[in-house]
């Protein structure tokens, strides 16, 4: 008798088993996961609108679909993600720029206000600290102001006074020694190895006074115009003058002032920069103060003794040339060669250009790193390429201001990024312990 009918019938009861345990399962979960009766089901809310900013964040690739309709797609979800986010940045670089060319039209249209004030902020950060000296040895704030500008400003005076003394005693001899050294420049032209003949010199002074005569109505425009200078300044000395003074009064109490038209949520890290800004600023012009008069009186003393005429109102030229950034280095160098050149001859134009040249690199290697150290930090391309646009903008004046202002918001700009990661880095610290008893019951369940 064969075995195979009682085989499949163990099979069937096998198979008839494992099917009713499935079941009794299914039931257990459809019982655990029913709603209670006794609570009302929530009503199910529309859909909220999507954020068009959070949609805009999600690539084209990872966005859903659009449903199927009839109706054509949103031309926005149509144009790409790279365009999308050219397009946003785009707009926002054009209001900013449109701001940036109102405000620099507003400066213009008050240039001689906004360099005068420049200026007193200069000449206080290099004043400041006598008055505090004079204020911690007892001397009232009112009188130790006063006495320092005055000063300060004396000072100033008297070496434009005796630059233009210099000047007008000397005009006469000096006009004598140019000419002499033009004819000595000639003579050695036609000598030297560059094989210059005497009608090409002819021809070089015949274009000169054709320049100089085509340009005869310019010159006289601008003699004219003398008298509307000199008002101008006047003017930008007074506002100087009692800026300064009212800085370095009152200073403290102008800050505040400032800081209170700030909002209230910038207020604490614009109040942790403006100290390290002056700092800075004060760095700035005392370390270029003190390296313009090493170089002036280091280059004076080599054209002295090169018997270079009117050494000394030549050493002035180069301290106040001095603070324009690399480019007033080398105007006021280009001016002592060439008052050798005319007055001296070549000998005595390239042994002052050999000491003008060693002041320099002494000065760019040892005393700006040595004298202004870390609190001036400012690549050296940043320098060229400011002083560059500044003259661009405003001429000598914005060539003068455009370092110290780059290397202000350059420190402003540094300590408002530590100041934001920090702020992170204390609310963090802060949301740990709450992450923390959040997770506390859902590890103990």
């Amino acid at each position: 008798m064969s075995r195979v009918p009682g085989w499949l019938g163990r099979l069937g009861a096998g198979l008839t088993e494992m099917s009713e345990r499935l079941d009794e399962r299914r039931a257990e979960v459809e019982r655990e996961t029913a709603p209670d009766p006794s609570v009302t089901p929530p009503v199910p809310s529309q859909p909220a609108d999507p954020d068009p900013v959070a949609e805009a964040a999600v690539p084209p690739a990872r966005r859903p679909a659009p449903a199927a309709s009839g109706h054509r797609p949103d031309p926005a979800e149509a144009v790409p993600w790279g365009v999308r986010v050219a397009a946003e940045a785009g707009w926002r670089m054009l209001v900013l720029a449109g701001t940036l060319w109102i405000l620099m039209r507003v400066i213009s249209a008050i240039q001689l206000v906004v360099f005068a004030f420049v200026i007193a902020l200069l000449v206080t950060a290099l004043l400041q600290p006598t008055v505090a000296r004079l204020t911690r040895r007892g001397v009232p704030r009112g009188p130790a102001t006063a006495l320092t500008a005055i000063s300060g400003f004396v000072v100033i005076g008297l070496m434009g006074w005796f630059v233009t003394w210099q000047v007008m005693e000397n005009i006469d001899t000096l006009s004598t020694q140019i000419q002499s050294g033009i004819d000595d420049l000639r003579d050695w032209l036609l000598k030297s190895p560059f094989h210059v003949t005497d009608k090409q010199i002819n021809q070089i002074a015949k274009n000169l006074r054709e320049a100089i005569g085509a340009n005869a109505d310019q010159i006289t425009s601008a003699g004219l115009e003398g008298v509307q200078v000199i008002i101008e300044a006047l003017t930008s000395i007074l506002l100087v003058f009692f800026s300064t003074l009212f800085l370095l009064y009152d200073g403290k109490r102008i800050w505040e002032w400032f800081l209170r038209l700030v909002p209230a949520a910038a207020r604490p890290g614009v109040a942790g920069a403006g100290p390290r800004a002056w700092r800075t600023l004060t760095a700035y012009v005392r370390g270029t103060v003190l390296v313009a008069l090493i170089d002036a009186i280091f280059i004076g003393i080599g054209i002295y003794f090169l018997d270079v005429p009117m050494a000394v109102p030549l050493a002035v030229f180069i301290f106040l040339f001095s603070f324009i950034p690399l480019v007033g280095a080398v105007a006021s160098g280009a001016l002592a060669v060439i008052v050798a050149l005319v007055t001296q001859g070549v000998f005595t134009a390239v042994m002052t250009l050999v000491v003008v040249l060693a002041v320099q690199q002494i000065e760019g290697h040892v005393l700006q790193p040595f004298i202004l150290g870390r609190a001036v930090r400012v690549h050296p391309l940043a320098v060229v390429l400011t002083v560059a646009a500044g003259g661009m903008v405003a001429g000598i004046g914005g060539a003068v201001v455009a370092v110290p202002l780059v290397a202000v918001t350059n420190t402003v700009v540094g300590y408002l990024r530590q100041y934001a990661e920090e702020l992170q880095r204390q609310k963090a610290v802060a949301d740990e312990p709450v992450a923390e008893n959040a997770e506390g019951p859902a590890h103990q369940g």
